[in-house]
């Protein structure tokens, strides 16, 4: 069995973090999620993996190479414009061939990896699986209807939802599904639809089979998604104490202390992560707060956020909450007068000022 893993995607939603940085590669919980997407496709045992690129392929081959840090192989598919994911399929034809896939958004995180879904579908003879999510809110999604087992219809946004199940962005397929992909037509975004290729399946009478997942399951294109799935994953995660903290410092509750980090004078609550060569003085670290490697915080409390790679956040008075701080970003108080604030942003920022 393959793999077959989209990343083509320009990340719109997560500007102006997007405009230096693809999408699948920013870090949550200090793992760029495209690196958890490949960690959970090689936890059920497949190691031929094929990633559809776009215009971030140069970033996407960079970070993942050729796949041997987790004993993969990978190889990397071009698509030339964003013509949909079942357009991704249909030029992937050669790196699949005839092997049964799994087909994984590169953006998207979900509790308990693949293992049981590629193990279900490979002890059967259907034609497809597609990964369903009961989620509060049917209609922002593409939903699927069920019939005696097996889906019926996938109806994308509906107005009335008939039922709760929402496609996720992680299926199952075999060798049918090139015919579906190159006998749909674009749809009105001018697009090659997944969800008309898995119709198109249902109605040539190929076994198409619901997978019901019941943990969580996060598509991290926006920010708030991308603070819950941090949240989620920190959690989850052991201690580990591999960097320094001294004895003026207190950490409560799981916090990971990455190898060359420095913990001074300073308190963590956990969940929380310091990354590699992250120096953290006279300050607190609170909940579900991930800082990434090479980062400085001092003076300054942060709790819920995300802090990447190279930043610094120096000398502030108020308690930062609920943010996303990119890279090499620097945030300290200004000494100059007469006192105000000064802000270099980019486009499509976000900031908010007591």
């Amino acid at each position: 069995m393959k793999a077959l893993i989209l990343s083509g995607g320009k990340g719109t939603r997560l500007r102006p973090l997007t405009y230096t940085c693809a999408k699948q590669l920013v870090p949550v919980a200090n793992k760029p999620v495209l690196f958890r997407v490949i960690e959970a496709i090689v936890a059920a045992g497949i190691t031929d993996i094929g990633i559809v690129v776009g215009d971030t392929a140069p970033e996407i081959k960079a970070a993942a190479g050729d796949g041997s840090q987790w004993e993969a192989k990978i190889t990397y598919i071009q698509q030339q414009a964003p013509l949909g994911l079942a357009h991704a399929v249909k030029i992937s034809e050669d790196f699949l061939t005839n092997d049964r896939f799994v087909m994984f958004l590169g953006d998207n995180v979900i509790e308990g990896g693949v293992t049981a879904l590629v193990e279900q579908f490979t002890a059967s003879d259907w034609n497809a699986q597609i990964v369903l999510k009961s989620v509060p809110n049917p209609q922002q999604f593409g939903v699927a209807e069920l019939d005696s087992g097996r889906i019926i219809r996938l109806v994308e946004k509906p107005a009335e939802p008939k039922s709760d199940l929402a496609v996720v962005g992680i299926y199952m397929f075999d060798r049918t599904i090139f015919k579906a992909v190159n006998s749909i037509e674009p749809s009105w975004r001018g697009e090659l639809e997944i969800t008309d290729a898995i119709q198109y399946l249902v109605d040539e009478g190929q076994k198409v089979y619901p997978y019901i997942h019941k943990g969580w399951w996060i598509d991290t294109g926006k920010m708030e998604d991308m603070l819950t799935a941090n949240r989620l994953i920190l959690e989850a995660l052991e201690y580990r104490m591999e960097g320094s903290v001294d004895s003026k410092s207190q950490l409560v509750g799981k916090v990971i202390i990455e190898e060359g980090a420095e913990i001074i004078n300073s308190v963590i609550r956990g969940p929380a992560i310091i990354g590699e060569h992250t120096r953290i003085v006279n300050s607190y670290i609170g909940p579900f707060t991930s800082i990434y490697h090479h980062c400085l915080i001092e003076e300054t409390e942060i709790e819920f956020s995300m802090v990447l790679e190279n930043s610094r956040i120096v000398d502030i008075e108020q308690r930062i909450d609920h943010s996303l701080i990119g890279r090499n970003v620097e945030v300290t108080k200004s000494s100059v007068k007469p006192r105000a604030y000064r802000l270099v942003l980019g486009d499509h920022s976000r900031v908010g000022i007591l």
